[in-house]
């Protein structure tokens, strides 16, 4: 999942780092790299300090992905204070790099999850990387599926969402389930 953040990372980070003068050009890469690190860290951080409930409204669309969103607030404040830190950054400097980055990286982030025609991110990847395949992941999976009807994840309409809706999403996109299905023979 890091090496997808870092590409993810890299697109917003055009106009916020490369095309910032306040943030010298030897450094935008290493910032770039350092952005994708505080937002893997705060995710996880989140987590493991019981914020379990905050990541999934992330993922289910209970939270706006914004400047007033706590798990935004934080991940900006420790990207902020790291680029201040690490790279000589001022405070306006860094607030305004973490404030530009953080917001559209989550937000996009979700969508890519959250989309079934796209497979560069999958929620349970996302989840178990944030949360070290812990105990953690199966109660932010749990709040996820609790709310999986307004997220559009009930693909086969059984009022639950389990492995039988990722089968159906699979089946459709021909995935493992059409290879075993042509394995076997069925059309």
């Amino acid at each position: 999942m890091f090496e997808q953040l870092t590409q993810l990372v890299q697109q917003y980070g055009g106009d916020a780092v490369v095309n910032n003068n306040a943030v010298p050009n030897e450094h935008n890469e290493a910032v770039i790299s350092e952005t994708s690190n505080s937002i893997f860290e705060g995710l996880k951080k989140i987590v493991s300090e019981g914020g379990t409930d905050q990541i999934a409204g992330l993922f289910n669309g209970s939270s706006a992905i914004d400047s007033s969103n706590p798990v935004v607030q934080q991940i900006q404040q420790q990207l902020s204070g790291n680029l201040g830190e690490k790279f000589g950054l001022s405070s306006a400097d860094s607030n305004g790099v973490a404030s530009n980055l953080i917001p559209q990286i989550l937000g996009s982030l979700v969508n890519k999850a959250k989309d079934p025609n796209d497979s560069s991110f999958q929620i349970s990847d996302i989840i178990n990387s944030i949360s070290g395949n812990s105990g953690q992941a199966s109660g932010i999976m749990d709040t996820i599926s609790k709310y999986g009807m307004q997220f559009g994840l009930d693909q086969n309409n059984d009022g639950k969402v389990d492995v039988a809706d990722v089968l159906v999403v699979t089946k459709s996109k021909g995935g493992i389930a059409g290879f075993i299905g042509k394995l076997f023979g069925s059309k």
